[in-house]
């Protein structure tokens, strides 16, 4: 299969607007675009645990564009415009709405101790989780009441958000079955740019449990946050099943 993403015409990258754990954005000379740069430093735990994972930058940016591609032909409308270089993505401007949505298909991590259920449990229907972006108070967990009162987004925002969150699950699924892995669990992140709400950040190891359907081998950042070892391996098997 082709890879969907494409090349963008390079634009002049300007100076540095934010710095997280795992990426730093850049303004352009277009007021509208901003440029993701991917960064290999690694951080679990709400960055208690800290380290690098080799390459991991290049990975998460081929595999980001490819899905995002592949999620735009599907109807989902993503920030991406195309891939700049191995690091860099050029991406739409966004207002990011400070909710983070999980979605699950398998008990794993926190929902595996919080629910008392055996990792590995297939949920029978998939469930969204809202967490708060707020790294000073640990990204809590929050539901619509809360979102409302914080004036986080709008209701009609909120249900665009869960439509178009169940929607990356429906697409994304079966894709990666067919290349022998289970969708577990994974993070999305919205935003808001000329009035649309829009999937941004990045759809990555870093952000998504991918388990080998037969070993049921993690291929994710549970790796370096369970120092399992082979965590670069893992991150460039993703990168070939997905063929980005």
């Amino acid at each position: 299969m082709a890879s969907p993403r494409r090349k963008a015409a390079t634009p002049v990258r300007k100076k540095k607007i934010y710095e997280g754990k795992a990426k730093i954005v850049y303004t352009t000379n277009d007021p509208n675009l901003v440029i993701q740069h991917f960064k290999d430093d690694a951080t679990a735990f709400n960055a208690q645990k800290r380290g690098t994972i080799g390459g991991k930058g290049i990975v998460n940016n081929r595999m980001s564009t490819t899905l995002f591609g592949m999620l735009e032909k599907k109807g989902v409308p993503t920030h991406l415009v195309g891939l700049l270089s191995e690091r860099d993505m050029l991406v739409k401007k966004l207002d990011i709405v400070k909710v983070e949505v999980v979605v699950r298909n398998i008990a794993a991590g926190s929902l595996a101790k919080r629910l008392g259920v055996a990792e590995g449990t297939p949920m029978p229907k998939t469930i969204l989780e809202f967490y708060y972006k707020d790294d000073a108070l640990g990204d809590p967990m929050i539901n619509e009441y809360h979102i409302a009162a914080l004036k986080l987004a709008t209701p009609k925002e909120v249900a665009r958000i869960s439509e178009l969150a169940l929607k990356t699950n429906a697409v994304l699924r079966p894709w990666f079955l067919k290349r022998g892995i289970q969708l577990v669990d994974f993070k999305l992140e919205f935003g808001r740019h000329k009035g649309k709400i829009l999937l941004g950040d990045e759809i990555s190891p870093d952000t998504c449990r991918f388990w080998d359907k037969k070993t049921g081998e993690k291929l994710d950042k549970d790796r370096f946050r369970r120092d399992l070892g082979n965590v670069e391996e893992a991150y460039q098997e993703m990168l070939r099943r997905v063929g980005a």
